[in-house]
């Protein structure tokens, strides 16, 4: 599912014009990504969580020529599901 289909969906299940659905969700994942952009957690209770990772700088490899480079420090948004939405999907999946 897109953006769009997630706009969609949203506006019908809250019986909403599309609008408004997307001023809605816009307005949420602009406050999500505001949070993750100054490293502040987001916990979604029933969902899960993101966070930004960040990793020190190592000493790896090439895997083409085998040659020792040094990979720099970084940083990565990582999600974490809750066992809620884990448990769902697992049931969900099994029937």
């Amino acid at each position: 599912m897109n953006k769009t289909d997630f706009i969609s969906l949203f506006a019908e299940k809250n019986n909403i014009p599309v609008k408004m659905s997307e001023a809605i969700v816009n307005s949420i994942v602009n406050a999500m990504k505001e949070a993750l952009v100054h490293k502040r957690r987001i916990e979604i209770r029933g969902f899960g969580s993101f966070k930004i990772k960040s990793y020190k700088s190592y000493t790896g490899r090439n895997p083409k020529t085998g040659e020792k480079i040094v990979v720099k420090e970084k940083s990565t948004p990582f999600f974490k599901m809750s066992k809620t939405c884990k448990n769902s999907l697992i049931n969900e999946n099994s029937q």
